[in-house]
């Protein structure tokens, strides 16, 4: 028996990448089409300590920007549509932090990432996570990063 009260959640890992993107554009359209929420997650480094308050400058610096990011990735995803959206910063790791998220929502059903087109891999946080696929308690969809709007929609 399925529960009523269960929303399905996509978690995307929001930052400066290109391939943000691709999994951002995968989530809004395949929330829009099956319903659910997409979880915009960013993560900002801890600042190293350089002296005092310095590190309290720089972490609302951080999160200024991850705000921005944010901001933006927003603005994208109301182009998409009727999509219900949350967000949420964290300070630390960011594979560590990602996991603590899964670990306290458990209405988040699938961690999405973007792969990568570089010629150097498919990004850190892919091969984290593609090398802890069994440890993951849900499913992770790597989106390739060479995907056009238009073939994503088209599997969503």
């Amino acid at each position: 028996m399925y529960e009523t009260e269960y929303k399905r959640k996509f978690l995307v890992v929001i930052d400066e990448t290109p391939e943000c993107d691709r999994a951002l554009t995968f989530a809004a359209y395949r929330v829009k089409r099956t319903g659910g929420t997409v979880v915009l997650m960013s993560v900002v480094p801890k600042p190293e300590f350089i002296g005092l308050g310095v590190e309290d400058v720089l972490r609302a610096e951080a999160v200024e920007d991850a705000e921005r990011n944010l901001d933006t990735r927003l603005a994208r995803i109301r182009d998409i549509g009727e999509v219900k959206v949350e967000s949420v910063i964290r300070e630390g790791e960011a594979a560590e932090e990602i996991e603590r998220v899964i670990d306290q929502d458990r209405d988040i059903a699938i961690l999405v990432l973007g792969a990568s087109i570089s010629s150097e891999g498919p990004g850190p946080l892919v091969m984290h996570f593609a090398n802890r696929a069994n440890a993951l308690p849900i499913p992770l969809t790597v989106v390739p990063g060479r995907m056009s709007d238009e073939e994503i929609v088209a599997i969503c």
